[in-house]
């Protein structure tokens, strides 16, 4: 059982409504599925309930999406930051300690490993250009791993990964260390080798065809 975090939007559209809603992107799922897992939505809730939940999960991810709150890295904002999402910031802040102290697997994808990243005490660079070229829709550039990283071993070359982005990591948190860069030296990937498997990548790979990030996550999981 591998749980995803949600957005939460004051209003969205489907058929005849356009309502609050608590969504996440078919892609995401749909990876867990077809990586082996089964996929549960954590909706933001009351950060104290984060312990319980994470209690009843074998994995945890936590999705992309709006930019991390400055405030939250002791940051003032850059005008191209863009609105808090303070729900989320709270609540997923919340599953990311309470997996660490659990020792359950974590992944953080684009958003959520920088949320991972700030969660141990790192700092974000708030505009990068050239990886998120055009407003709604995913670029894709190559991706080097760190040879003999958690990430290395999983995907040993480099590959060409689906992006969108316009934040990326600037100091690294405790015990965090880098484990891929794209060629213009931005740090891709992140992970914790003190921890049993917790792995952030800056791509979408639920934008893409190549499972093996989640299913190496799925695999911990089960483990």
């Amino acid at each position: 059982m591998i749980g995803v975090s949600t957005y939460l939007e004051s209003g969205a559209r489907w058929g005849v409504w356009e309502l609050e809603a608590a969504l996440l992107p078919a892609g995401y799922p749909r990876l867990v599925q077809r990586a082996g897992g089964l996929a549960a939505m954590l909706p933001p809730d009351d950060p104290a309930y984060a312990a319980a939940a994470v209690a009843r999960l074998d994995g945890l991810v936590i999705a992309g999406g709006p930019d991390v709150e400055p405030v939250r890295y002791g940051s003032e904002p850059h005008p191209r930051t863009g609105p808090p999402a303070r729900e989320r910031d709270a609540w997923e802040l919340a599953l990311i300690d309470a997996a660490l102290a659990a020792g359950v697997p974590l992944l953080g994808i684009c958003r959520g490993m920088q949320l991972l990243n700030v969660a141990l005490g790192g700092t974000l660079v708030q505009h990068i250009d050239g990886h998120a070229e055009v407003v709604g829709v995913f670029a894709s550039h190559s991706v080097k791993p760190v040879p003999g990283s958690l990430y290395g071993g999983v995907v040993p070359e480099e590959t060409s990964v689906p992006t969108y982005h316009h934040q990326a990591v600037d100091r690294l948190g405790e015990g965090l260390v880098a484990s891929a860069y794209a060629e213009d030296g931005t740090v891709e990937a992140i992970e914790l080798p003190s921890a049993s498997w917790v792995l952030g990548v800056q791509w979408h790979p639920e934008m893409g065809e190549d499972v093996r990030v989640m299913r190496a996550l799925v695999r911990a999981a089960g483990g």
